[in-house]
C-alpha cells in the first residue's frame, strides 16, 4: 500500500495541537513506518528495535508470523516505547484512518509514561541506549571462544525464569545494607520502661549483623550475582541485564489498564474531535468499537480502563461534560488518577459498585468439571469481585518470594519465603523455580511455603527435588 506521508505529516501535527490543548504533557514523538514482518520482529523483542539474541525471542517470532500467516492472530494497531524521545510504530499496510488512530492512541501512552509516577525510575532518555549496550554486551559473551552461546543461554535461562522475583514498587526507596543493620541493631534494644525499677530486667539478644540479608530480599538475581562468589564477571553482567530490563517493564505490567484505557479516552478525545471526513470518522468508530469491545470469559483492559476515566471525568462533570480543553474538576482528578496510581490502587479507589454493575462483572471458579459462578455485582458481591481484580492485576498474579537466608545452616545454602497470601503455589512452578536458582546459586535452595494448610519446606539440591513439612 502507498502512504501519503505528508498526508499523515499534517495530522499529527493537527493531534499534537489537540493534545497539547487538552493538557497532555509528552516526550518528543517519534514514528517508524513498517511492514507487517518488521512489527513481528518488534513484537518479539517486546516493542524494542534492538535486544540480546535468545531462543526465546525466536520462538515468539516464529509462533506469531505462523499465526498471522494461518490467519489465526492479527497484528497490534499500535506499538509504543518509553522513551525520551518515545518512538512508535505504524504498519504501512493500514488504512489512513487506522494509522491516524494510532497516531492519537500514542500521544495518550507518551504522556502516561512521562507522568505517572512508576515510571519515574525507568530513565527513559536512557531505554534505546541501554537496550543497544545490553544486546552488544551479549553477543560479545556469545562470540567469545572461552564462553559461547551455550554457556550464555544456561545462564539466561535461569534469569529469565527468576527475572520476576524482584522489586514491584519502583517507587519505594531500597533501604542500604548499612540501614538496615541500624535497624536491626536499634530494635535489639530494651525498650523504655517506665516501671523497669520493679520489673525483671529484660534479656539483651545479641542481633546477628552478619547474616546475609539483614531483611528479606526481594531482588533475587541481585542476590545471586553479589552473593555467590564463583560466578564469573560475564555472568554476573548476564544477571544485571536481565535484571535491568525487567525492571525496565514492571511499571508497564503495573499499569496495563490505566495504561490502555488512558490512551484509548484521548484518541477518543481527539478523533471525535479532529473534523475527519464522515468515510474516516465511520472507519474510526469501527475500530474504535473492535479495541474497546468486552472479552467472552476475559477483561479487556482497554474497556475497563477507558469505561473508568470516563466515569471518573463524568462523575466530576455531570452528563454533558465541559470541554477538555478547559480546567474543570473532572479533568482535575483524571489527571491527578493518571499521576499518582497503579492498576491495584486505581481499581481500589475508583472500581464502584455502579460500575461493577455497568460492565456486568461477575467471579467465577470451578467445581469438579464444571463452572460455577461464585459472585455476582449485588451490594455484597461486587466489594469480592474488586479485590479479585485488585489481587491479580498486574504483578498480583506473581509469588512474592523473599530471600530470607544466604547461609543457611551454616552451609551457604539458600533458604527462601514465600509470602503466603491464601494461593498456594503451583508445585511444577515451585520446582523449576528452585531448580533455576539452584542452577545460578551452586548450593541447595529451600523454599517456605503453606500447602493445604500446612506450612512445608521446598528444597532443590543435587538429589534434585523434595518437599517435607517444615519443622515447628
Amino acid at each position: 500500500m502507498n502512504v501519503d506521508l505528508d498526508q499523515l505529516k499534517r495530522y499529527d501535527e493537527r493531534i499534537t495541537e489537540l493534545a497539547m490543548a487538552y493538557g497532555l504533557d509528552c516526550f518528543e514523538q517519534e514514528f517508524e513506518l513498517c511492514d507487517h514482518n518488521e512489527m513481528l520482529g518488534y513484537m518479539s523483542y517486546s516493542g524494542m528495535p534492538s535486544r540480546y539474541p535468545h531462543w526465546s525471542y525466536g520462538k515468539s517470532f516464529e509462533k506469531m508470523k505462523t499465526l498471522y500467516d494461518h490467519g489465526a492472530q492479527g497484528l497490534p494497531y499500535e506499538m509504543v516505547i518509553n522513551s525520551n524521545p518515545s518512538l512508535a510504530y505504524l504498519m504501512a499496510d493500514n488504512s489512513v484512518c487506522l494509522n491516524v488512530l494510532t497516531i492519537a492512541h500514542v500521544y495518550g501512552h507518551n504522556d502516561f509514561f512521562k507522568n505517572n509516577f512508576t515510571f519515574s525510575r525507568t530513565r527513559p532518555e536512557y531505554t534505546l541506549s541501554s537496550f543497544k549496550s545490553h544486546a552488544e554486551r551479549v553477543r560479545t559473551y556469545v562470540e567469545d571462544p572461552s564462553i559461547g552461546v551455550d554457556r550464555v543461554e544456561y545462564v539466561l535461562d535461569a534469569a529469565h525464569a527468576l527475572s520476576m522475583q524482584c522489586q514491584r514498587n519502583m517507587a519505594v526507596r531500597k533501604v542500604p545494607q548499612d540501614e538496615q543493620r541500624q535497624r536491626a541493631f536499634e530494635a535489639s534494644l530494651p525498650t523504655d520502661d517506665p516501671n523497669r525499677s520493679i520489673h525483671q530486667a529484660q534479656e539483651y539478644i545479641e542481633p546477628d549483623l552478619r547474616r546475609i540479608p539483614i531483611e528479606p530480599e526481594e531482588n533475587l538475581l541481585l542476590f545471586l550475582r553479589d552473593y555467590n562468589p564463583f560466578l564469573m564477571d560475564w555472568e554476573k553482567d548476564l544477571l544485571t541485564i536481565v535484571h535491568e530490563e525487567t525492571q525496565y517493564f514492571i511499571p508497564q505490567i503495573e499499569t496495563k489498564i490505566m495504561n490502555e484505557g488512558w490512551a484509548s479516552y484521548w484518541h477518543y478525545q481527539i478523533m471525535t474531535n479532529l473534523d475527519l471526513p464522515p468515510e474516516l470518522r465511520l472507519e474510526f468508530m469501527v475500530h474504535h468499537n473492535q479495541v474497546l469491545r468486552p472479552h467472552s470469559g476475559g477483561l479487556n483492559p482497554y474497556h475497563l480502563g477507558f469505561t473508568m476515566w470516563d466515569h471518573i471525568y463524568k462523575s466530576h462533570e455531570g452528563i454533558e461534560p465541559a470541554d477538555h480543553r478547559n480546567a474543570t474538576a473532572g479533568k482535575d482528578a483524571i489527571f491527578q488518577a493518571r499521576e499518582s496510581e497503579r492498576d491495584s490502587s486505581f481499581l481500589r479507589r475508583f472500581l464502584t459498585e455502579e460500575l461493577c454493575q455497568r460492565l456486568g462483572l461477575f467471579e467465577y471458579g470451578t467445581n469438579r468439571n464444571d463452572y460455577v459462578v461464585t459472585e455476582i455485582a449485588d451490594d455484597i458481591g461486587w466489594r469480592q469481585i474488586r479485590e479479585s481484580l485488585v489481587t491479580s492485576v498486574g504483578m498480583g498474579s506473581i509469588p512474592v518470594i523473599k530471600v530470607v537466608d544466604g547461609d543457611h545452616e551454616g552451609k551457604r545454602n539458600m533458604l527462601l519465603s514465600h509470602s503466603y497470601d491464601g494461593r498456594e503455589l503451583e508445585m511444577g512452578q515451585a520446582e523449576k523455580t528452585l531448580g533455576y536458582t539452584f542452577r545460578l546459586w551452586g548450593r541447595a535452595v529451600s523454599l517456605d511455603t503453606n500447602i493445604a494448610g500446612e506450612e512445608v519446606r521446598l528444597t532443590y539440591d543435587d538429589d534434585g527435588f523434595a518437599a517435607a513439612e517444615r519443622a515447628a
